[in-house]
């Protein structure tokens, strides 16, 4: 949600940003699985008592919600994980990893409710109806070099998803690299699938976005 966000916060304040960079943003909410999208908005009812009395959705929820993308992927994550050599760096990297992957933060029960009810739910991104502060979130009004990056075996983002907002922004470079959404940063092929494209986007944005 951080390329959303990045997108609100840069619409309102366009003189002071020069470029926006997107990793993995999703858009349009029902361009795939959308029985999926769905069936998360309707978990808001139940989750809303929790809400209300700590004004936030607790991290622990916030991990159950992406295990039910692959309910079974902990459990292979871990028997691979058991047939390895504790002290190899690749047993080392694996705890490091999900060390990270599990520190996460609550999120704000408004800003939770807008996700889960107007994302998911009602796909309001790409109906054009999600607002901030009043204002309408339209990726046609950003008019500075955007470059997003749209993982191509992302199962957190479906690609489709976030090709759609790509699709609409006027002046961007859409890339699709070889990996998926955590692998944005942790592949072994992130350094040249995505850390050097972005560097040299941020370089020259401009010549790499035709005006």
């Amino acid at each position: 949600m951080g390329g959303n966000l990045a997108l609100a916060a840069s619409l309102g304040v366009q003189d002071h940003v020069d470029t926006l960079v997107l990793m993995a943003t999703p858009w349009d909410f029902h361009a795939d699985r959308p029985d999926q999208s769905q069936a998360l908005a309707a978990l808001l009812p139940g989750l809303e008592p929790g809400m209300a009395r700590s004004k936030e959705l607790a991290v622990d929820i916030l991990q159950g919600l992406f295990a039910g993308l692959d309910p079974m992927l902990a459990v292979r994550k871990f028997i691979a994980f058991a047939e390895r050599d504790p002290d190899s760096v690749t047993a080392q990297s694996f705890v490091a990893l999900e060390d990270w992957l599990n520190d996460g933060v609550p999120l704000s029960a408004p800003v939770a409710r807008d996700c889960i009810a107007g994302w998911y739910g009602e796909n309001s991104t790409a109906q054009g109806n999600w607002r901030i502060d009043g204002l309408p979130v339209d990726p046609q009004q950003w008019s500075k070099p955007t470059l997003a990056l749209v993982p191509a075996s992302d199962r957190i983002v479906p690609p489709s998803s976030a090709h759609a907002l790509a699709a609409k922004i006027p002046r961007c470079l859409e890339l699709v690299p070889s990996v998926g959404h955590i692998g944005m940063v942790t592949a072994r092929n992130a350094p040249t699938e995505v850390w050097a494209p972005i560097l040299n986007f941020l370089a020259d944005p401009n010549g790499s976005v035709s005006k």
